[in-house]
């Protein structure tokens, strides 16, 4: 029977999909009745100038655009929630450089049993691949079909497989993340060009439009900042776990190393 384990967590493909839909929904809902409020509005009147100061109002001027800008940041701020839950559950607890110094120390003790034990109280993905490795390295000792060499190839295998398993879960919506910080940008950039459109055509017939100008303005303005706002998070939280990923992965490659070092050495000795 297979002694690996898995950690699950994070959003599956199809509630990613479906989190993206609500999104969008949620943006549209907003703009309309929140942003739309005619309270923001002089004489409570939405196709009027909104009160001065009143961002919503101002926001609300950004146009059809404005509804998917708010989406993205909804799904930015959503997924990076959830991979900052997920990469918690996968750290498991407590330091991970200490815990595979435990576990070194342990392996020079000759302690398996007590590794072991100690990975189930740590848990998480690293825990995963340790405790994998470490099972591999109690059956491997035993077993007399295999010579030296086959026993640390195969605990190695042992090792490569646990990890493969652990990184797709660590990794995972990390892609929503970074498609939102390219398509922000995108989505804020039409909106403001159509802005733009909009006060040059203002300005086309002579004496311009105040009104029609202003518009124009407050529309490639609020797209702009709305699109800016979303690429920057979106860069950040990728970055931010990007970083984490790379931590965890480094410490199941040294736990890894270690294990495999360890039982080599001990049939050196032999």
């Amino acid at each position: 029977m297979s002694t690996k384990q898995k950690t699950s967590g994070g959003f599956t493909s199809l509630v990613a999909t479906i989190t993206v839909a609500l999104c969008i929904l949620i943006g549209i809902i907003l703009y309309v009745y929140v942003l739309g409020n005619p309270a923001n509005f002089v004489d409570n009147d939405p196709t009027a100038e909104p009160l001065e100061g009143n961002f919503l109002g101002i926001a609300h001027k950004g146009g059809f655009i404005v509804p998917f800008l708010i989406a993205m940041n909804l799904i930015v701020l959503i997924f990076s929630i959830e991979r900052f839950i997920t990469l918690a559950k996968g750290k498991g607890k407590g330091r991970t450089d200490k815990f595979v110094e435990d576990i070194r120390e342990k392996l020079d003790n000759n302690q398996i049993n007590e590794a072991i034990e100690a990975c189930d109280a740590q848990r998480g993905s690293l825990a995963n691949v340790v405790r994998s490795g470490l099972t591999k390295f109690e059956s491997v000792s035993a077993d007399t079909t295999l010579d030296n060499e086959q026993k640390v190839e195969a605990i190695k295998s042992e090792l490569e497989e646990a990890t493969a398993l652990e990184l797709p879960m660590l990794s995972k919506n990390l892609s929503i993340l970074s498609t939102s910080a390219s398509v922000s940008t995108l989505i804020g950039l039409i909106g403001t060009v159509l802005g733009m459109i909009k006060a040059f055509a203002a300005m086309a017939g002579g004496a311009p439009d105040p009104a029609e100008l202003a518009t124009g303005i407050s529309e490639a303005l609020v797209n702009t900042f709305l699109g800016i706002l979303a690429s920057t998070l979106a860069i950040i939280a990728y970055n931010f776990f990007s970083t984490k990923i790379d931590t965890l992965t480094y410490s199941m490659d040294e736990a890894s190393h270690s294990i495999a070092q360890n039982f080599s050495a001990k049939t050196k000795k032999k």
